[in-house]
């Protein structure tokens, strides 16, 4: 039927995208709920602490330069054919998840656990770190949730319209600070239950 490679190529964006996601915000959450003590990562150290530096840095300086001029039109090349730049904000939010898996997923542990939290600590810590979560939902919600999502590129291409950008957010917590999702992923950085030098190094650099 016409129309329906544009329709599989979305839905399959779509689908590989919102997975990644899920995939990248899941890995963090549990991650650091535990110190960031278990992965996958099997680097030897001393050269753990160079790949790990390397995770880090990629999350912030890839997903900085593809929001360029030169980024931008590198996303509408990703995926060949006619509707690359309508894909672009789902292709961009693909990568980004796929980097978060990769931070945590791939981060070799230091095996050092400095303190954890128990009895009522650790509740009340939960408490803080679950609510810093809620925070982050909130604010990507107020930030529109089909742009911080990915959604709106591949329901974009599935409505046959070009994607509309919302404007700068002025309701819910942007009335209250200028960057409420940078605020409330720093706070789920530095509200965990575990402390290693491996979540320290990281609530460093991303703060």
């Amino acid at each position: 039927p016409r129309g329906a490679g544009r329709i599989a190529l979305a839905l399959a964006m779509g689908a590989a995208c919102h997975l990644a996601f899920a995939a990248g915000v899941l890995a963090m959450i549990v991650a650091m709920f535990f110190g960031m003590s278990e992965s996958l990562g099997q680097v030897s150290w001393p050269w753990a602490a160079l790949a790990n530096a390397a995770l880090i840095v990629q999350f912030p300086l890839v997903h900085s330069l593809l929001l360029t001029g030169p980024g931008g039109r590198l996303l509408a090349r990703l995926v060949p054919g006619p509707h690359g730049r309508t894909l672009a904000t789902t292709t961009y939010a693909l990568i980004a998840s796929l980097q978060l898996l990769a931070l945590f997923a791939l981060w070799t542990p230091s095996g050092i656990v400095w303190w954890r939290a128990e009895g009522a600590v650790f509740w009340a810590v939960c408490g803080a770190y679950a609510a810093s979560w809620l925070i982050l939902l909130k604010a990507s919600f107020d930030a529109g949730a089909e742009v911080q999502s990915g959604a709106l590129g591949w329901m974009s291409l599935m409505a046959r319209i070009r994607p509309k950008f919302p404007d700068m957010p002025t309701r819910g917590l942007f009335r209250v600070i200028r960057q409420p999702i940078y605020v409330a992923f720093a706070l789920t950085l530095w509200t965990v239950p575990v402390w290693t030098p491996d979540p320290l190094a990281l609530a460093i650099s991303y703060t």
